[in-house]
């Protein structure tokens, strides 16, 4: 940048452009999540980690388990990515060792956990690390607002109950919806702050895209004036994709030409159970369209005409907001915060109701290529104006330096 130089001394940034001269302690945050495939929570932290002053708040990233394509992102994107190669669901003294090493070795300002698993490993490793004080600040990560625990294993149940008892810990947890709060706190979650910072979606990389519509099209067999609806969730027993599959099921009796699209990890011909709920749901199989993980959703999304969620318990969904962002209305489930997200540009039905689903499917294909689009320019302007990732960005940097106030220098 021209006219604007940084020196290093000590642990600070000076900075100097002719107008304003000071200093700032550069605070290191060390990230720590479960894993890096591609989802809400580790979408939520790339965007983060990408978009926050990297002068002020140089970060790296721990992973449970193997990093996937989000950890290849980040490290693409210039953010040191490490791993403690745990095995998913397997509890590892190793790991934890391994992790409060990293921490000793790093020596973080503050350490940032996503995710229950994460969030316990955090708290005992910190506490492992630096057993004399001295401890770097720990705020916690929340994503979800209704887990059905009988759906997971034991140790996720025993995970979430541990952490609950032991949320006074951390300096703060943060959650990106209000109903994620309220659900935690019926948990028995008693944390010294909760703060809630919504998800903010890159609407650069998600917008409408006449081409990227036509070419995906295309590459799945389809014309620009088929009907194509999409959902795009991993395999997981929260996104309810047998509600979904029965809901389209029943739709397709009075949209024949529809196409179903099912993106995400697990969402593909080999998936046993997904396929027993297409023949019990009677859906064509030419009707329907199983991508697998796409590293290009912004494409696959600028292709839908109608985004759907069937998720049984979110927060403030991600791919909810990156549907509105490429102009797509979506319907929803009523859960988490997602009514608040879609607002008047979509429709809301409660979970688990396959019914409502399919009538809510019905009614947004019969508003027509015009209608929709109205709704799709309307959702877009929604999460441009209320959800960037700038603004998310801006809401943690805040909160970290509230935390650490001895790193905030005046200038003068």
């Amino acid at each position: 940048m021209s006219g604007l130089g940084y020196g290093f001394l000590h642990g600070m940034v000076l900075v100097q452009d002719g107008r304003r001269t000071g200093r700032e302690i550069i605070m290191k945050i060390l990230h720590v999540i479960t894993g890096l495939d591609v989802g809400g929570a580790e979408t939520t932290l790339h965007r983060l980690a990408t978009t926050m002053d990297a002068a002020r708040f140089p970060c790296r990233v721990v992973s449970l388990v193997a990093p996937g394509e989000m950890g290849r992102r980040l490290e693409r994107d210039g953010v040191g990515v490490d791993s403690l190669h745990m095995r998913r669901g397997v509890p590892s003294p190793v790991g934890l060792a391994r992790l409060a090493g990293m921490l000793r070795s790093y020596r973080p300002d503050l350490v940032q956990t996503w995710l229950y698993h994460a969030d316990l490993l955090g708290l005992v490793a910190r506490a492992l690390a630096f057993p004399m004080g001295g401890r770097p600040r720990l705020v916690w990560n929340i994503r979800c607002a209704f887990m059905d625990l009988v759906r997971y294993r034991r140790t996720t149940a025993l995970t979430l109950r541990t952490c609950a008892a032991l949320s006074r810990f951390p300096d703060a947890v943060v959650t990106n919806s209000a109903a994620a709060r309220d659900f935690h706190l019926g948990l028995g979650y008693a944390p010294r702050r909760f703060e809630i910072i919504p998800n903010g979606f890159d609407a650069d990389r998600f917008r409408p895209d006449a081409d990227a519509r036509l070419a995906v099209r295309a590459e799945l067999g389809l014309g620009e004036d088929d009907l194509v609806i999409g959902h795009a969730a991993r395999f997981d027993p929260m996104k309810d994709h047998r509600t979904l599959l029965l809901a389209a099921g029943m739709a397709a009796r009075e949209l024949p030409g529809a196409v179903l699209v099912l993106a995400g990890h697990g969402v593909d011909r080999d998936n046993e159970r997904l396929a027993a709920w297409l023949a019990e749901a009677g859906l064509d199989p030419g009707r329907i369209r199983l991508l697998g993980e796409r590293p290009d959703m912004e494409r696959v999304m600028a292709a839908m005409d109608l985004h759907v969620s069937s998720s049984l318990g979110e927060s403030l969904p991600n791919v909810v907001g990156e549907a509105m962002a490429c102009g797509v209305p979506s319907v929803v489930t009523d859960v988490g915060d997602s009514a608040a997200l879609v607002g008047d540009t979509g429709a809301v039905v409660g979970p688990g109701d396959a019914l409502a689903l399919a009538r809510a499917m019905v009614r947004m294909a019969g508003l027509g290529r015009i209608g929709r689009g109205a709704l799709g320019l309307a959702a877009r302007e929604r999460v441009v104006a209320g959800f960037s990732p700038a603004g998310a960005a801006r809401r943690y940097e805040a909160l970290y330096a509230s935390l650490c106030p001895e790193s905030e220098k005046s200038f003068h």
